[in-house]
């Protein structure tokens, strides 16, 4: 029997017995990894599936096993803020690394608007995947309400409030910003202000919080300039809209690290010195901070540890299906550079 497979036919258990010399029922106890195989027969189908080049069909296995053997990262943001955004990146690389080791398929969707909200739900509803870690959730998100009612394994990057009966993994973000602006507050500035962005998810809003906390009775709502993304763009459009209002502002808290990287062009082309006139810090000590000059004070977050640990939560889920829902907060640092 010629062994050369072509590319319309795949390989199939009786390709791999007559390749063997032995039966399909011995082939498939090897490939379901069955006990009462011998050495000799074990051997002998491995390498027929070599040389035939058998691939062992996903759909065929699922039905058996009733899992797909992927896990969904589901990035809730639109194209724009995942490009400008290291911290994404550094997540999905950890979450790569956990389910690599584990043998699973990372499967990454992208949410960039309403409409992608639906197509996601009804693909979770399908049973494409065993898992999901999501980043950004918004307040009220039909994927939040899907992965409820289906009882999906998931772990959440950050804390929606509405997603109370599901694991999550994140930082403390109201006292990172509040301890960065008390930082910001102890060099002198008289008049601090603040780029928010994000306030449809528990991130921002925690960080708009933690600000204010730091500020007190300085605070004041008008020297913060609203974006909803954590952009490049929010942070020159709202630092010039902080400029025409508030002249005299002399220190900016930004909701990240590309938020202030905006901000700090947008200061340096009115002609503004940093930190001389305005002291501005960041959030996320991305690769953004590194690329400022000068370089950026910020908060240091471990983007990698929160995917790794992500999705070891997903598949401790998956393989202990009452595991009760937990949360886990990670620690971070304020790294002060020249900005400030």
């Amino acid at each position: 029997m010629s062994e050369v497979r072509t590319a319309r036919r795949r390989a199939t258990i009786q390709d791999i017995a007559d390749a063997a010399g032995l039966s399909r029922g011995t082939v498939s106890r090897v490939l379901n990894d069955e006990q009462y195989v011998s050495a000799a027969a074990r051997e002998a189908v491995q390498d027929a599936i070599r040389r035939v080049g058998y691939v062992r069909s996903a759909a065929a296995r699922s039905l058996v096993t009733r899992r797909s053997g992927a896990i969904a990262l589901i990035v809730h943001e639109p194209s724009v803020v995942v490009l400008d955004d290291p911290n994404i990146g550094n997540i999905l690389i950890g979450t790569n690394s956990v389910l690599s080791e584990a043998e699973q398929q990372l499967v990454t969707i992208m949410v960039d608007s309403a409409r992608d909200s639906h197509r996601v739900v009804e693909y979770l509803r399908g049973g494409f995947v065993d898992g999901a870690i999501v980043l950004s959730a918004r307040d009220d998100d039909p994927i939040t309400k899907a992965i409820v009612e289906i009882g999906l394994p998931a772990c959440f990057v950050g804390h929606p409030p509405d997603a109370a009966a599901i694991s999550w993994i994140g930082i403390d973000n109201r006292d990172a910003a509040e301890r960065i602006t008390r930082r910001l507050v102890d060099t002198g500035r008289k008049r601090i202000a603040m780029l928010a962005s994000g306030l449809d998810r528990d991130s921002g809003q925690d960080r708009l919080a933690g600000f204010a906390s730091a500020l007190g009775d300085r605070y004041d709502p008008d020297l913060v300039a609203r974006n909803p993304l954590f952009s490049y763009t929010a942070g020159a459009e709202g630092m010039r809209e902080l400029l025409d209002r508030a002249p005299d502002i002399d220190g900016v808290f930004a909701a990240s690290d590309a938020v202030a990287a905006g901000a700090m062009d947008l200061l340096q082309r009115r002609g503004k010195r940093v930190p001389e006139d305005i002291g501005i810090v960041g959030f996320d000590d991305s690769a953004w901070a590194l690329r400022c000059d000068p370089e950026l004070s910020t908060v240091r977050q471990p983007a990698r540890t929160l995917g790794e640990q992500a999705a070891r939560q997903v598949l401790e889920q998956i393989a202990e299906p009452s595991t009760e829902p937990r949360g886990l907060v990670l620690p971070t640092e304020v790294v002060w550079r020249g900005s400030a």
